[in-house]
């Protein structure tokens, strides 16, 4: 594992995002478009469509990377990245416990 200094983690910017709409991408077997408010909306394409249906994520607030560069994926511009634990190769997404704004800073 390699060790990062405090102030290369300071230059993470990552927050908490409520998913507002999820959808498959047609043509696309793993991949979902999602649409998270990070006290902005924001377009995430994520690699989690085997894993999880697009209606059972509307409303949850997971951990988004926010200072990610853009990239278009399938088309879509990829606004940041969402986060989650792999385990045995399944997404396991990060998710908040209780009442936490979108757009507050995880530190």
């Amino acid at each position: 594992m390699t060790s990062v200094t405090i102030e290369e983690f300071q230059k993470l910017d990552i927050r908490v995002g409520k998913i507002i709409n999820a959808e498959k991408i047609e043509g696309a077997k793993k991949l979902l478009k999602l649409t998270v408010d990070i006290g902005e909306k924001r377009t995430l394409v994520a690699g989690i469509a085997e894993y999880y249906e697009p209606s059972s994520l509307i409303g949850k607030n997971i951990v988004v990377l926010a200072n990610l560069q853009y990239k278009k994926i399938m088309g879509i511009e990829s606004q940041g990245m969402l986060l989650a634990a792999v385990q045995d190769g399944i997404p396991f997404i990060l998710t908040v416990e209780g009442d936490v704004k979108p757009g507050a800073r995880v530190s």
